[in-house]
């Protein structure tokens, strides 16, 4: 990492020049992945008959209700817990969940009106809560080490700090931070532990967007995510609400997410340690991330949705761990529907953006109109994945079943409060290299060259600064910062892509490909995160802490 006010462009290193993994096989990582560049990870198989792809149906997350509105403060509960929850058709699947379902609960939020949301957690391992795209202050930003404990989980040292144990990865011979003495500085002296519970409270100071919440445990969240813990967190506003934009049974919400089942309906996941307590880590087939072979929405395999012919505005999260989708909507003759982009993952743009395809990275959220009145009645609509192979290409149809009156618009200005950043208004340069290389002898994915570390402050920004960061990339990595927004200045040199519109919080980062952004740190000061949202990414050491001052 480096901080580089006014420097000319570093060049920029090839995919194999900076990479330490090396696979099974003998060829470098970097070798493997420039050959397929779609696709960073590894894809597990299921182990029984897969379903029929459009046979079940679109379910919606459940809306949850607040316990109470008192004094101006909405508050609701979730409780963490292990259920059975049908996934594929006649199987129970043993899930990790937010309230009992996969998806979570959704929370609708209003601008402006602060709610807090208590956890419990009835799971077996600690866990914490991360709004991901929340505007929060550091005490509820979930950060990795601000464990909540469950009931007989042993105390941390003094109870009071969290320790961060190395992934095991080749050649680390089952060492961790607390047995290697080459591993100084892992222990976190500022993390909050707390036992069964935890309040979380949002001022919901941002403006309106879909955004989502789940695990953020330290070196536990790829399997964590995996296993169920995720929902939808809508924050509305009135402006919104004047812009004749698709609403109510014709607004959906579409949680996209890849798994793997074993021959008893279980999920596969690739873990060193299936307790997820002690040994954080995948195989090493796995190091570069966790594909599966079915196609969920809304936790449903490759479902349906019954539309009628008119308008609908979809709001997509790619939930994958690690798999990247190029989604396309197709109709039964060939034909490609407009998708017409009028938000990105920090709320509308200033203007809707039209696509044919359109990618999306893990994390990243869209929100599109895709207009269904020129399909005939009993016409069906592929919602596809131009990535995949097989089964993976598919992601789930719609049917339009019937005709009806349509009075929803897209209007020609979206929003006029998308802020307007300029190059020379930042006060400094950074730049960032994502890429995989040796932590203390050993193999994992790092950020400038170093692993994580909870105890060490990487950049220290000022509350209010304006700066511009360069991020680079080996293989794709999506990039996620944590507090605030940001705009896409450029790519490999040139211009953003047509899908860089509007103000974002996750950016894909191409094989190769280096990209600055510019963002105002404004919001809160304190300890806050930048990471890749490959969660096994994360979980091998791609963080990095930021405070803000």
């Amino acid at each position: 990492m480096s901080e580089n006010p006014g420097i000319p462009r570093r060049r920029l290193l090839g995919i194999g020049g900076a990479l330490g993994l090396t696979a099974a096989t003998g060829l470098s990582t970097a070798a493997a992945f420039s050959r397929r560049p779609a696709v960073t990870g590894a894809e597990l198989r299921s182990a029984l008959p897969l379903p029929p792809a459009y046979r079940a149906l679109l379910p919606l997350p459940w809306v949850l209700k607040p316990v109470s509105t008192a004094g101006g403060v909405d508050r609701y509960q979730v409780t963490q817990r292990e259920t059975k929850v049908e996934i594929l058709p006649g199987v129970r699947t043993p899930m990790w969940t937010y309230g009992g379902t996969f998806p979570g609960p959704t929370i609708e939020a209003r601008r402006g009106r602060p709610i807090t949301i208590t956890h419990c957690n009835e799971l077996p391992v600690p866990t914490v809560v991360h709004l991901h795209g929340g505007r929060n202050t550091p005490s509820s930003d979930g950060y990795p080490t601000d464990l909540v404990l469950p009931t007989g989980w042993p105390d941390t040292v003094g109870g009071t700090s969290a320790t961060h144990r190395m992934p095991d990865m080749p050649g680390m011979n089952g060492m961790d931070s607390t047995t290697d003495p080459s591993m100084t500085g892992m222990r976190d002296p500022r993390a909050v532990v707390t036992r069964l519970t935890r309040d979380y409270t949002f001022p919901t100071e941002q403006r309106s967007t879909m955004l989502w919440y789940h695990d953020h445990r330290m070196d536990f969240t790829a399997p964590a995510i995996w296993r169920g813990l995720a929902g939808l967190h809508f924050v509305r506003d009135d402006e919104e609400g004047t812009l004749g934009l698709p609403a109510g049974p014709r607004e959906l919400p579409l949680m996209i997410a890849d798994r793997a089942f074993d021959d008893s309906g279980n999920l596969q996941y690739p873990a060193l340690d299936p307790t997820l307590r002690d040994r954080p880590g995948v195989r090493e087939s796995f190091l570069a991330g966790v594909l599966g072979d079915v196609i969920l929405v809304n936790g449903a395999p490759w479902p349906l949705h019954e539309v009628d012919a008119a308008r609908y505005r979809l709001r997509i999260l790619n939930a994958s761990n690690a798999r990247h989708y190029e989604l396309e909507a197709v109709t039964e003759d060939g034909r490609r529907l407009d998708l017409v982009q009028i938000g990105a993952d920090q709320g509308l743009l200033a203007a809707p953006v039209l696509h044919r395809t359109l990618p999306i990275a893990p994390a990243e959220r869209y929100d599109l109109i895709v207009d269904f009145a020129q399909v005939p009645v009993g016409g069906l609509v592929r919602l596809r994945n131009r990535l995949g192979s097989g089964r993976t290409r598919d992601v789930m149809a719609f049917r339009v079943v019937r005709k009806a009156a349509d009075d929803s618009r897209i209007p020609p200005v979206l929003a006029r409060d998308v802020p307007s950043l300029r190059r020379s208004d930042a006060v400094r340069v950074r730049e960032f290299a994502f890429r995989a290389g040796h932590m203390n002898g050993r193999h994992g994915w790092l950020i400038g060259g170093r692993p994580f570390d909870p105890a060490r402050t990487d950049v220290t920004v000022r509350l209010g600064d304006i700066e511009v960061w360069r991020l680079i990339a080996d293989v794709h990595h999506p990039v996620h910062l944590h507090l605030v927004g940001f705009q896409v200045l450029s790519r490999g040199g040139g211009q953003p892509l047509a899908h860089d519109a509007g103000l974002k919080d996750t950016i894909s980062l191409r094989p190769g490909e280096s990209v600055e952004i510019i963002t105002r740190f404004d919001g809160y000061r304190g300890r806050y995160l930048f990471h890749c949202h490959n969660a096994e990414h994360e979980d091998m050491g791609m963080m990095a802490n930021l405070e803000i001052g």
